[in-house]
């Protein structure tokens, strides 16, 4: 062959031709012949042949990786560990039913009972039962007893015969507790003199009242940084005041909460606050004089 030099594959020792310049280059760089790509692989790799342990396979594994105990797969290392190392299986916890009184395994679905029809049977109750359950309860607690705290699925079975747990209670005999987080009154809004929109009739006197007084405000003022709004704020001697009609003090738990923290926030920004609760306004003889005492400073 014409610019060709003779070499010989290093790992078969094959003849084999290159170039003149590709024959100079590997001799410079010190790099081997080879005839194929499966030649330099078959010479350039460091790994052995081993024997499977468990079927007498031959394969090849690079000696980094030898262990004690070589398998071809982790199919044939699991047939061996699984008969070397036989599993320990842990005895079920074993729980007997409130109902049947059968034992079943333990989980965390069913504590009590084996199965749903069991449960089911078991805190089954008729109307008379629950207005029973509900007037014991009653006593033991001096109060209306909560839902939460009425087990067994009493809540639920109170639901399903009348409508609600309100209506059981009221079916019992007795006021259904104020609700924590839903509002229990509903707002009647009307227009005050001075055009102003009020929420209550309550609201509306006050409004009337500051307006047949001359005392200046405004309607439905933010607390700083904050959702919270004022009933009113007035402006006397260069100064601005904040005035709240509490309605529905001492008769909603939501309504409570949101009192102290009006209070907390006037405390904090330094806000003078003039409080009017319902007995301040009725009954409506003493409402001139209560107010003119409330707002004696302003006046």
């Amino acid at each position: 062959m014409t610019n060709s030099k003779k070499a010989f594959c290093k790992n078969c020792k094959k003849p084999i031709y290159r170039s003149a310049n590709r024959f100079n280059e590997n001799l410079k760089f010190g790099w081997n012949f080879y005839c194929s790509r499966k030649c330099e692989y078959q010479y350039k790799t460091k790994k052995q042949k081993l024997i499977c342990e468990n079927c007498g396979k031959s394969f090849l594994r690079q000696p980094s990786d030898f262990s004690l105990h070589n398998y071809c797969s982790h199919s044939c290392a699991m047939i061996v560990n699984n008969k070397r190392y036989t599993r320990r299986r842990l005895k079920p916890v074993l729980k007997t039913c409130v109902k049947c009184e059968k034992q079943f395994k333990k989980s965390t679905g069913n504590k009590k009972y084996c199965s749903m029809r069991c449960r089911n049977e078991a805190e089954r109750y008729a109307p008379e039962e629950l207005l029973n359950i509900i007037k014991n309860t009653f006593k033991k607690l001096g109060r209306v007893p909560a839902r939460r705290e009425l087990l067994k699925g009493v809540d639920k079975a109170c639901v399903r015969f009348f409508g609600s747990w309100n209506n059981a209670i009221t079916t019992a005999g007795f006021q259904p507790n104020r609700s924590h987080n839903q509002r229990m009154y509903k707002r009647v809004f009307t227009k005050a003199i001075d055009g102003h929109l009020c929420d209550s009739v309550s609201e509306l006197l006050i409004d009337n009242w500051l307006y047949k007084n001359n005392i200046l405000h405004e309607r439905d003022v933010y607390y700083p940084k904050t959702h919270h709004k004022a009933d009113w704020k007035i402006f006397a001697k260069n100064k601005e005041i904040f005035v709240e009609y509490f309605g529905l003090a001492n008769d909603s738990p939501r309504y409570d909460r949101a009192i102290k923290e009006k209070k907390k926030l006037c405390g904090k920004h330094k806000i003078s606050l003039i409080s009017i609760y319902p007995q301040d306004l009725y009954p409506k003889k003493f409402f001139e004089d209560n107010l003119k005492e409330k707002f004696k400073r302003v006046i």
